[in-house]
C-alpha cells in the first residue's frame, strides 16, 4: 500500500459522511499516473501554490489601489486568509481541508490588476464580457505551463468557478470557501478602511456590531464559529438566519461607505485610461504579446479574449510599466 492509499484511507475512517473523499474525485480532463503520496486534493493543492498567476496575486490590488503602506491587503493575503479561515471550518466539520485550501488558493487566479475596478474596464471591453471567477478556472485550464494548464481535478474548478453569490458549488468545501471569502474580505476591508481613516469602528451600524462583534477579532470569530455550530452534522454549510442577516447588513454598509468611497477610489479613472489604452493598443498590435499569446491568436482564437487574458494577468506595477513604454515619453539621450 502506498503513503496516498494509506491517506486515502484515512480519510474514509476519519472525515464526515459529508466530506469529499479523494477517492471519489470525479477526476481530470486528461488522465495521468497518480502520486503514490499525495492524494488528488493536495497534489492539486501544490500546483496551484507552484502556479506564477499565484506568485502574481502578492502585487494585485484588493481594495486600495497601490497603497503607501506595508499593511495593507494585496489579493495574495486576501487569498491567504480565506484559506485559513476555510481550513478552520473545514477542520472543525471534519471535511477534506486539502479540497478546501486548493480552492480557497486558487479562487482569485484570474483577478484583474486594480482590483475589481480593472474587472469592470474587461468586462465592458471583452467580447462575451469579463468574471474574474471564470477567468481563474480558464488560467487553470488553458493557461498555465504555457498553455498545458494545470489538469486540476473537477472539485476544485468547480468551487473556484462557483465562488461568488451569483452561484453555488457542488461540494461542502467548495461552499465553505464560498462563505469564507465574503467573511475573509469584509474583515480585512473594514481593518484597511480604518487604516486608511476612512471610517472608524464606530460608524458601523451598531445593531450590527450587537449582534456579531464590536471589533474586527470578534466579528471573525462569531461568524466563523457560527457557520461551524450551525452545520455540524449537517449535509449543507449554513448560517442561522440572524447571523447571516446581519452579514449581509455589514457588507452592504461597506458597499455604501468603502468600495464606493470618493477617497477609497479616486484613481479609479486612471485604472480605465490605462487599461483602455493598453487595450486598444494590443488588439493593434498584437504582435507585441508574448509567443504563447501570439499563438492562441494564430491557432484560431478571438484575439479579444487573448488580448484579456494577457492583460488581466498582470500584476497593478506590470500594467503601470508598460503603459509608460508605450504612452509616455523618454528623455532623449546620447548613446
Amino acid at each position: 500500500m502506498t503513503i496516498r492509499e494509506r491517506m486515502e484511507q484515512m480519510e474514509r475512517e476519519m472525515l464526515s459522511p459529508y466530506a469529499s473523499l479523494s477517492v471519489n474525485s470525479k477526476g481530470r480532463d486528461k488522465p495521468e499516473p497518480q502520486c503514490d503520496i499525495r492524494p488528488v486534493y493536495q497534489r492539486d493543492r501544490d500546483r496551484i501554490l507552484h502556479c506564477k498567476a499565484f506568485r502574481r496575486l502578492k502585487n494585485k490590488t484588493q481594495v486600495f489601489l497601490t497603497p503607501k503602506g506595508d499593511h495593507y491587503r494585496t489579493r495574495m493575503s486576501h487569498t491567504l486568509e480565506v484559506s485559513q479561515n476555510a481550513r478552520t471550518i473545514a477542520k472543525a466539520l471534519r471535511l477534506n481541508e486539502d479540497l478546501v485550501e486548493a480552492i480557497a488558493l486558487g479562487h482569485d487566479l484570474g483577478h484583474t490588476p486594480f482590483g475589481h475596478a480593472g474587472e469592470r474596464v474587461l468586462n465592458r471591453l471583452c467580447k462575451g464580457g469579463f468574471r474574474h471567477s471564470e477567468q481563474s478556472v480558464r488560467i487553470v485550464e488553458r493557461l498555465e505551463k504555457n498553455g498545458q494548464g494545470l489538469n486540476l481535478t473537477w472539485e476544485v474548478r468547480d468551487g473556484i468557478l462557483n465562488h461568488q453569490t451569483s452561484t453555488m458549488p457542488h461540494t461542502l468545501e467548495g461552499k465553505i470557501v464560498r462563505f469564507s471569502d465574503k467573511i475573509a474580505y469584509i474583515h480585512h476591508d473594514i481593518d484597511d478602511a480604518i487604516r486608511a481613516k476612512i471610517m472608524t469602528e464606530e460608524d458601523i451600524p451598531l445593531e450590527i456590531r450587537r449582534a456579531i462583534g464590536a471589533d474586527s477579532g470578534k466579528r471573525l470569530d462569531f461568524l466563523i464559529h457560527n457557520i461551524i455550530t450551525s452545520s455540524l452534522d449537517k449535509n449543507d454549510i449554513i448560517m442561522s438566519e440572524e447571523a447571516y442577516e446581519a452579514m449581509s447588513g455589514l457588507r452592504s454598509f461597506m458597499f455604501q461607505n468603502v468600495y464606493t468611497n470618493p477617497t477609497a477610489k479616486a484613481e479609479e479613472k486612471k485604472v480605465e485610461e490605462v487599461l483602455n489604452r493598453l487595450f486598444s493598443y494590443y488588439i493593434g498590435h498584437p504582435e507585441e504579446l508574448p509567443p504563447q499569446y501570439t499563438g492562441m491568436i494564430a491557432a484560431g482564437e478571438d484575439p479579444q479574449r487573448i488580448v484579456c487574458d494577457y492583460i488581466s494577468g498582470m500584476t497593478d506595477q506590470y500594467a503601470i510599466a508598460k503603459f509608460s513604454e508605450f504612452f509616455v515619453p523618454k528623455a532623449w539621450q546620447v548613446n
